[in-house]
């Protein structure tokens, strides 16, 4: 070897403790192919099967419109469903965590800037960030307040109805504070969903033009303005006694007979 090939080769090896070239590009890669596969499954799992989840459950809710008796059948349907814990905790809780664990990680690491850039998918972008943290605390106290109760303290399917219905017919300085923060919890997670729905359809390549992606944005706004509603009639309902659609008629509670008003809410 001449000196001079020697003197190239020592110049190009890495000095003790750095690492080879090319290494750290390489590690950069990795670490972009994990956060775009996770990013990918976040967003897949807002749809399949959390979405869904979401869909069923505000849909088994608002058969209280009916009365008690539809709601404790829907809420004795999904009892019945075999290996109901094994569905629960890896259909349901876990994509959920998963969900909530990493959009929480995007949300502290995202910086908004719709002060500078006052766009309206700018907005939407922050809304998104903001709906997942109001939805994920309503989310986490509405499972404590009943999956949470039925695990651990044995509260039965049968009290879910008047449970719902004393919680959210209760006021204080004559404002049912529960509904409405119901109503705000409830408008938030379907925002994110909605919102989230359209995002799915872009980055999973289903709507890659413009006018697609203007077409399923009003798509997606059909849908979350439609849960709303079902949700908000819902709350509202077992509030008042009232609903939004459907009549206003009084529906008696489960065994009761004639005579007393059986609305949700009775307040004397």
């Amino acid at each position: 070897m001449t000196a001079a090939s020697a003197t190239s080769s020592a110049a190009s090896a890495p000095a003790e403790g750095e690492l080879p070239q090319g290494h750290g590009e390489g590690r950069e890669a990795r670490a972009s192919s994990r956060a775009f596969v996770l990013r990918k499954l976040h967003s897949l799992s807002g749809v399949v099967p959390v979405g869904v989840f979401l869909v069923e459950h505000l849909w088994t809710n608002a058969k209280a419109l009916g009365g008690q008796a539809p709601f404790d059948r829907a809420v004795a349907e999904i009892q019945s469903i075999p290996a109901l814990p094994v569905v629960e905790i890896f259909g349901i809780f876990l994509p959920l965590a998963f969900h909530a664990g990493y959009g929480v990680a995007i949300a502290l690491a995202s910086k908004a800037n719709v002060g500078r850039y006052p766009y309206a998918r700018n907005w939407l972008y922050t809304l998104q960030r903001v709906t997942g943290l109001v939805a994920l605390v309503f989310i986490a106290w509405h499972l404590y307040e009943y999956r949470v109760q039925k695990w651990l303290f044995g509260m039965q399917g049968t009290a879910f109805y008047s449970t719902l219905s004393s919680h959210l017919s209760a006021t204080a300085w004559s404002v049912p504070w529960m509904a409405l923060a119901y109503l705000v919890g409830i408008g938030a997670t379907v925002f994110h969903f909605a919102n989230g729905l359209w995002g799915f359809s872009a980055s999973w390549g289903i709507t890659v033009s413009r006018p697609a992606q203007q077409r399923a944005a009003w798509v997606c706004g059909v849908i979350g303005a439609a849960l709303f509603v079902l949700g908000a009639n819902t709350v509202i309902y077992f509030a008042t006694g009232s609903r939004l659609y459907g009549g206003n008629d009084y529906v008696p509670l489960e065994g009761q007979v004639g005579g007393e008003c059986a609305t949700p809410n009775r307040h004397k």
